[in-house]
């Protein structure tokens, strides 16, 4: 019901203020995201802009393994003189995220089906969904 970028941005501040699990690893400047990306990511903060993401996907589209996620997240990668080729995101950034978010209660693993949404997680996502919406009903911004 809510936008897609506002629920994102909205669910990673309230990551980066109120989860002290979930924090880039030393690498997180110096790594790309996917193999067909050519640089790291520009934003300061685009970790917990993942994580938001992670848990979006996990909500909408219920348990997932890494190999459906690195879809996800994967893109073409560009050839000059060959064809392009779709490629998968990192998997390592997948996996750190999943482990963060695991760890601070957000997600669950399940047997042989993946990663799924906790109470914990759902909620927050409610939470903040319902923040939007009300803010949108009063035309307020952000």
């Amino acid at each position: 019901e809510v936008e897609a970028n506002r629920l994102v941005e909205r669910v990673s501040r309230s990551l980066m203020e109120n989860v002290p699990e979930v924090s880039p690893p030393p690498w997180a400047v110096y790594v790309k995201t996917g193999v067909h990306r050519g640089r790291p990511p520009d934003r300061e903060d685009w970790w917990y802009v993942r994580c938001a993401s992670l848990l979006r996907k996990l909500y909408i589209h219920g348990p997932l393994g890494i190999s459906r996620l690195r879809r996800e997240y994967g893109g073409r990668k560009k050839g000059k003189m060959r064809l392009e080729h779709a490629m998968p995101g990192s998997g390592s950034v997948l996996r750190k995220a999943l482990q963060q978010l695991k760890q601070a209660g957000r997600i669950k693993t399940g047997h042989g089906r993946g990663r799924a949404l906790t109470e914990k997680g759902q909620s927050l996502l409610d939470e903040a969904a319902s923040q939007i919406l009300r803010e949108s009903r009063r035309g307020g911004s952000s």
